[in-house]
């Protein structure tokens, strides 16, 4: 099929730049074989460089598809400038240029979501008291700290940043040399082609290299960022519920983050968090595609064949907008724990107290704080406006006997800034743990910092020491 037809050749990302790494590294290769006669590859190098400089003088090329590329070399080269693509086939040109399109998404996401992390983790330190409700079945059910929230969104994303990592090790094998699927009568070094394009091994199986693992490394970068569309997707639902309040505990900075209503002057409608939940869902539509394009074909098919597979701009963008979002929140303290007092949130503890300072069983002091909960609610009141005599009355009632909390202690055990920060557990919203998770975040966070540098730092020793061969190669 003509390159202008395989539509799926042409692919996106930088796969043009990679397309003219690739052709630097096979010709060094070639020539450090001697597969290509020394002079011949001077000569082929030296035409390459001539491309590489009309291309950059020029408007971009649109296409890395060898078909196309290769004219236009022959026309500097001459026939001879063929000889580049001894033992290649487009397959292991197309299997390469994917990884390390996916590579360089990684990168980025990996980044980005460490990016996300810091203003999370950040944001946390300025919340540790700050108490806000929390809800299960889309109703109020325990309060917590801000911190407390923002440490487990923190964590979650982190968990995404370790299946990137995962998967780069997957995805960082280099395909270079494998032909079609049987490799060639030519004896490439395909080490020598994977240490010049910064790849960290091979895919050894020649067949897979190009028809199998081009698909299952794709699906598991795609896989991983459906996670991380589900992930701030979540986030922007959070974020989002307390606008529907008249008065908001929660609010993105005025600016860029909201947009006024073109009707209602009053309305500060959350843009930024509606298209982040919207932006998420289209992601997770893309990335379904990388599935469905592979799913149900022979091998060997072109349906798969993307040079860029993951697209990385959008995971990018919905990634960023996590980060400002946390970065453009603005949060009211006083108006959330006046929203946690609203309910009956904190009733949870009334049975606790009672279990562990009386030895009342747990479901009987359960039965008692729902039995109040009712009470107050059927006459408009909140928990702590409860006349206490009614308390004690009620615990009468239902079990024959005195209340074993004193008014003092009754009132003490409602509070919600007793019930968050007299928490005791691993992993709850005292101060205490909250600092010890943040500082774990943080550790991870540094975890990825230096990882990324690392990964970076190998790609850039790779291209220096690929362009300095290729340089003395065409200088000689």
């Amino acid at each position: 099929m003509s390159g202008d037809l395989n539509q799926s050749f042409r692919g996106g990302g930088r796969s043009v730049e990679f397309l003219d790494e690739v052709n630097a590294a096979s010709l060094v290769m070639l020539a450090d074989t001697a597969i290509v006669p020394r002079e011949a590859a001077r000569r082929i190098a030296r035409a390459i460089a001539e491309l590489r400089a009309r291309d950059r003088a020029a408007a971009p090329r649109s296409t890395a598809d060898y078909l196309d590329y290769e004219p236009r070399l022959l026309e500097i080269g001459g026939p001879e400038a063929s000889r580049l693509h001894t033992g290649r086939s487009r397959q292991d040109l197309a299997s390469t240029l994917a990884r390390m399109n996916l590579r360089d998404g990684l990168l980025r996401e990996i980044d980005a979501l460490r990016a996300a992390r810091v203003a999370l983790a950040s944001c946390a330190g300025e919340h540790e008291h700050t108490i806000v409700p929390t809800y299960t079945h889309g109703v109020q059910a325990q309060p917590t700290t801000f911190a407390h929230y923002l440490l487990a969104v923190c964590s979650m994303l982190g968990r995404s940043s370790e299946r990137l990592r995962e998967a780069w090790r997957r995805v960082n094998a280099c395909p270079l040399g494998t032909g079609a699927l049987a490799t060639s009568s030519f004896p490439l070094d395909r080490e020598r082609l994977a240490a010049l394009l910064g790849f960290e091994g091979l895919v050894e199986n020649a067949y897979d290299a190009n028809q199998l693992a081009s698909v299952d490394c794709a699906m598991e970068v795609a896989c991983a960022l459906q996670i991380v569309a589900v992930q701030a997707s979540q986030f922007a639902q959070d974020m989002h519920a307390p606008y529907a309040h008249p008065k908001p505990w929660l609010l993105l900075r005025t600016g860029e983050l909201t947009g006024v209503s073109s009707i209602m002057p009053q309305k500060r409608n959350p843009a930024a968090i509606e298209q982040l939940r919207a932006q998420s869902s289209l992601l997770l539509a893309d990335l379904q595609s990388v599935a469905l394009l592979a799913h149900n074909t022979r091998t060997g098919m072109f349906d798969y064949r993307m040079y860029d597979p993951v697209p990385s701009a959008r995971p990018l963008a919905v990634i960023d907008l996590v980060r400002r979002v946390v970065e453009g929140l603005v949060i009211d303290p006083q108006r959330a724990l006046a929203e946690v007092r609203e309910d009956y949130s904190t009733t949870t503890e009334i049975a606790d107290a009672l279990l562990a300072r009386a030895e009342v069983p747990f479901r009987t002091g359960h039965h008692y704080a729902s039995r109040l909960t009712d009470h107050g609610r059927s006459r408009g009141l909140r928990l702590h406006e409860i006349e206490y005599a009614d308390a004690q009355r009620l615990y009468r009632e239902q079990t024959g006997e005195p209340l074993p909390l004193d008014e003092e202690q009754f009132r003490e055990v409602i509070s919600p800034e007793y019930m968050v920060h007299g928490r005791r557990g691993r992993g709850g919203p005292q101060v205490a743990e909250v600092r010890r998770m943040r500082e774990l975040e943080e550790r991870s966070i540094a975890s990825d910092r230096d990882w990324l540098a690392t990964a970076r730092a190998r790609l850039a020793d790779a291209a220096r020491e690929r362009e300095a061969a290729f340089a003395a190669l065409a200088n000689a």
